[in-house]
């Protein structure tokens, strides 16, 4: 099969590689019908390369179409059209069985002292072969992936259950915003818009989203949130209070992590870390502050007294400098976490499924391309050039050329 693979910094590409086959019983094969690129990705691509080798295959939102299962799967018939959630859990564990699958202790990556398995994400997470290939294995398929409905509608109608909604849900869930109140969502990529759309579904009085793109300011405009260009105003969190009464927003979502703009310092420990010998630099990962902290510092700054912020935003550092004291001055709650998917299907699934598209998933992918042009894709999302802010690949469009890959 083709899929796309890591090679090195900056360095992805289309490779022919074995097609993947069923290993447990609780394994599934899927035709992967659409996946789609990440900013979490763009985290693989430019900075966490000390955890990845060459030829691993990448991507963590994968849907498609039941090819094969193993015999302990029965809740799953080949034809079956389903999403595959991002993060690999069991469903009977201690964490499984509170909601937390993300920290299934059946997949735990112990070694590395992390979570849950994910798919197409490092070493960290166990090395597991992602969805940006024609086709992917599902472990513990008798537990993860969703049916969704086999009919005529495109698959970003459903594709974005795989993590942008469930990311999106839960990171308003640990915003804890009042009815009728106002949460600010630093970074307004696929999550932050998503974030923001789900506020207002859920009762927010004003969202108010940041960011200095101009395409992602005006798609969020399309669905009812307040924008803030920092480079138009001289400080974000007098903005924000002006907009609040004075007090800045009940609650605070940082969708960005730790590739912020406006870090400088920030942005070069990530360009000088990214390029030393792997074993110079996971011991800095693991043990330095080489997070750009803007996004994260942003959002304390604009949450009220005795507000919330949530953290969705990925980071890698381990001791990022915090401003401990305005934390503790301000009362402020933080909530951080890895989305635990299938805890929050119940609500998003219908609202996915809904022909009136009330979260608006249908106005969130700027561009479709074949696998062949990930290459191309990664680099102009990481630029945000043409307008780019949400790519889905589709494995089994050729285009011309594609056999030369």
């Amino acid at each position: 099969m083709r899929a796309l693979t890591w090679q090195g910094r900056e360095d992805v590409r289309v490779e022919t590689v074995p097609d993947p086959a069923l290993k447990d019983p609780t394994d599934a094969i899927i035709r992967v019908t659409a996946t789609a690129i990440c900013g979490s990705d763009l985290h693989l691509y430019s900075v966490l390369g000390a955890y990845l080798s060459p030829g691993d295959i990448l991507g963590h939102e994968a849907m498609g179409i039941v090819e094969e299962v193993g015999e302990g799967v029965d809740n799953l018939s080949v034809g079956d059209r389903v999403v595959v959630p991002f993060g690999i859990a069991c469903g009977e564990c201690y964490m499984c069985s509170r909601g937390l699958h993300s920290q299934c202790e059946t997949t735990q990556v112990r070694g590395q002292g992390k979570g849950a398995a994910l798919f197409g994400y490092t070493e960290l997470y166990g090395s597991v072969p992602g969805g940006q290939a024609e086709y992917l294995r599902v472990p513990f398929a008798h537990v993860g992936p969703v049916t969704v409905p086999s009919d005529d509608q495109p698959d970003e109608r459903y594709l974005y259950l795989s993590d942008v909604l469930p990311t999106a849900w839960q990171a308003v869930e640990y915003a804890s915003v009042p009815a009728g109140g106002t949460v600010a969502v630093v970074g307004l990529g696929p999550i932050g818009q998503m974030a923001a759309r789900i506020a207002r579904h859920r009762g927010a009085g004003t969202v108010i989203g940041i960011d200095s793109v101009p395409e992602r300011l005006a798609m969020a405009r399309r669905h009812g949130t307040d924008v803030i260009d920092p480079s138009e105003v001289s400080d974000v969190a007098e903005a924000v209070a002006d907009m609040t009464a004075g007090r800045g927003a009940d609650a605070a979502i940082d969708a960005v992590g730790m590739e912020a703009h406006g870090s400088p310092i920030g942005h070069l420990g990530h360009q000088t870390v990214s390029r030393l010998p792997d074993a110079v630099a996971k011991p800095l990962i693991e043990h330095a502050a080489v997070d750009r902290m803007n996004a994260l510092h942003t959002a304390i700054a604009v949450a009220r007294r005795g507000g919330v912020v949530s953290v969705v935003g990925v980071y890698g550092g381990a001791i990022d400098p915090l401003p401990m004291m305005d934390v503790f001055d301000r009362q402020l709650t933080l909530r951080f976490g890895q989305a635990n998917v299938l805890r929050w299907m119940p609500e998003l699934v219908p609202l996915a499924s809904d022909p009136a598209d009330p979260l608006g998933v249908l106005d969130l992918r700027t561009h479709r391309l074949g696998l062949n042009e990930a290459p191309n894709a990664y680099e102009m999302f990481q630029r945000k050039d043409d307008g780019c802010i949400k790519v889905v690949l589709d494995p089994h469009q050729v285009a011309e050329g594609a056999d030369a890959l």
